[in-house]
């Protein structure tokens, strides 16, 4: 009988964890994590990526073959949000014994194959503040998770304020290998190092992003949306005002007005309210824009309170207005791209008067600094590693929504 032929054992496989706010949908929290799976597509295409968000069924169609071994899981989100009404105490004791000592079958497979991380990476998004305190222990589960196993925990893009307890984020933080905030107010309560919003990392994916300077008269179409969430009634009707006033004042008469959906349902009520100036054929929902691409280009107008496409229509040369809708969240996220040089009018919580849509020519070359610049600091996290000697290299992952260019998009 013959000996059985050899063969090398499999390769180890480098397992890399992600924690985001994946799958809501939200615009920008998802053009994060797809900024981040599409680099790592390219640097770690061997390595299995697990991105644990509140949704993980929704995120693996919203991801679906951005990383070819994407898998993806809420099992620190759920320990997190099932602190929400426990005792401070009692809630950092629970989340310390489900990491540490298992024992909880909700939990036991999700932190075993945590547990394989090599490095366990916070990306960007203002999830960790006082607006959801309970969100802080997804910090102290990573905590016991390197205790256990040793991962290497980063953190990078995060926004932290409003913060309800800054000398807990700034001791957590402390303790990672690396960790950057994406604004003046999170870098001063948490000391950690300032660098640009994760998005910057995802703008070559843009079809109107050029990263060169723009000139010329805004005459496009005029972009709007207002969200429902994150603000009180009463702001929400200020911040529609505003818009109304806009949109029928001689700046903008004549001009085809679109209405751009991040959160769907959140930013329908605004465009219910206007609907008698934006047509029901221009309203863009969240599926569409995921699937044909974000549609800012030079010669736009922007009336919105995102902050998210108020850094990716500024990055493509548009010129706007961000409405603000939150003074204690939202406005801190608008000054840090005013202070980056979008040139972007404010139109203040509660006025109802808008103030006029501007821009900077030279935002799009600074957003080109700025992305490489985030570039650098996830090359620097995830180096580049040389091809694996066994057998073929998998297929390359498709690119970000982005490329693709509907005929609704063209001027």
């Amino acid at each position: 009988m013959l000996d059985p032929v050899p063969t090398e054992p499999p390769p180890v496989r480098e397992v890399l964890y992600l924690v985001g706010t994946s799958g809501h949908p939200n615009f920008g929290d998802e053009f994060i994590a797809a900024s981040w799976l599409r680099f790592l597509a390219r640097a770690r295409p061997d390595a299995e990526v697990w991105l644990d968000c509140p949704n993980p069924g929704l995120a693996s169609h919203l991801f679906a073959d951005l990383h070819p071994r994407l898998r993806t899981t809420d099992t620190l989100w759920r320990l997190a949000v099932e602190t929400a009404g426990m005792d401070p105490a009692a809630a950092d004791a629970h989340v310390d014994r489900v990491v540490t000592h298992l024992g909880s079958p909700r939990y036991d497979l999700g932190l075993l194959g945590a547990r394989r991380a090599g490095s366990v990476h916070f990306i960007g998004g203002g999830y960790l503040n006082s607006i959801w305190p309970h969100h802080a222990r997804l910090l102290r589960a990573a905590l016991r998770l390197r205790e256990v196993s040793g991962a290497r925990l980063v953190a990078t893009g995060l926004g932290l304020s409003p913060a309800a307890d800054a000398e807990g984020l700034r001791t957590t933080l402390g303790a990672f290998e690396h960790a950057t905030v994406r604004d003046a107010p999170s870098a001063q309560l948490s000391r950690a190092d300032r660098a640009p919003d994760d998005a910057f990392l995802g703008l070559p994916g843009l079809a109107g992003f050029t990263g060169a300077p723009v000139e010329g008269a805004a005459d496009g179409d005029v972009w709007v949306c207002l969200q429902s969430d994150m603000s009180k009634p009463d702001v929400l009707e200020d911040a529609v005002a505003a818009v109304r006033a806009a949109l029928t004042g001689p700046a903008l008469a004549g001009r085809p007005v679109r209405y751009l959906e991040a959160i769907p349902g959140a930013d329908r009520a605004a465009f219910d309210r206007l609907a008698d100036l934006v047509p029901e054929e221009n309203f863009v929902p969240f599926t569409r824009v995921w699937q044909e691409g974000f549609p800012a280009r030079p010669g736009q107008t922007w009336l919105t309170s995102r902050f998210h496409f108020h850094l990716l229509a500024a990055a493509c040369g548009a010129e706007g207005t961000a409405l603000e809708v939150s003074p204690d969240y939202y406005r801190i996220k608008h000054q840090s791209l005013l202070e980056a040089g979008t040139g972007w009018s404010v139109t203040p919580t509660g006025s109802t008067e808008p103030a006029a849509p501007a821009r900077s020519a030279a935002f799009p070359a600074t957003a080109a600094r700025l992305h490489r610049t985030k570039l650098r600091e996830a090359e620097e996290l995830y180096p580049a590693v040389d091809p694996p000697a066994h057998g073929p290299a998998e297929p390359e992952a498709r690119t970000l929504p982005g490329r693709t260019v509907a005929r609704f998009l063209r001027r």
